[in-house]
């Protein structure tokens, strides 16, 4: 017999709280295509296609 016990294996530090400002940093909102964005550029009567596609049906 040994008198030796096997030690425990190490715990993982548990997640740090960080307390910086959250609006400070970018998020992936800001970077993102959100919905109904097109490419700019076609002004006119492409304008009046982007308005009539994104219409609310009660709209019309």
């Amino acid at each position: 017999m040994s008198d030796t016990a096997p030690q425990p294996a190490p715990r993982p530090r548990p997640a740090a709280l960080i307390f910086d400002d959250p609006l400070s940093q970018q998020s992936s909102d800001d970077t993102d295509h959100g919905w109904g964005d097109r490419p700019s550029g076609g002004g006119g009567a492409a304008d009046l296609a982007r308005f009539l596609d994104e219409k609310p049906p009660h709209h019309v």
